[in-house]
């Protein structure tokens, strides 16, 4: 029994040995590896407006400051507005929205409705 574990042992042992080849590595190749990882910006407040028109947008202000997601139901998809420069509004095609998350009114323009003011 001991000649069979010893055996064995062995024969384990030489597989494992060849599994430990490695190959030089091209730092140009892996140059995208090597830079720094930037999160995308997280959520700092979401907020449901009630717009004129009775109907409602879904908000979501980003923590880079300079990005918001309008959606027009609780589970629809987002779009991304983006403020091209400080204290303007916030653009995309077809959509705008000029206040910020700790305005209690904003002015929201979507496509299928015109710009209406909207409220928390």
């Amino acid at each position: 029994m001991n000649r069979v574990a010893l055996l064995t042992a062995l024969v384990v042992a030489a597989a494992l040995a060849g599994c430990n080849k490695s190959e030089p590595v091209d730092n140009a190749a892996n140059a995208v590896v090597n830079e720094p990882l930037v999160l995308p910006p997280s959520i700092v407040a979401s907020k449901a407006y009630r717009c004129k028109d009775n109907s409602l947008a879904y908000v979501d202000f980003l923590s880079d400051g300079k990005t918001v997601t309008v959606r027009d139901a609780r589970d629809g998809t987002p779009t991304a507005l983006i403020m091209a420069e400080p204290g303007g509004p916030y653009t995309a095609e077809g959509y705008s929205l000029t206040g910020n998350a700790t305005d209690a009114n904003v002015t929201i323009t979507r496509p299928d409705k015109g710009s209406q003011s909207c409220h928390v």
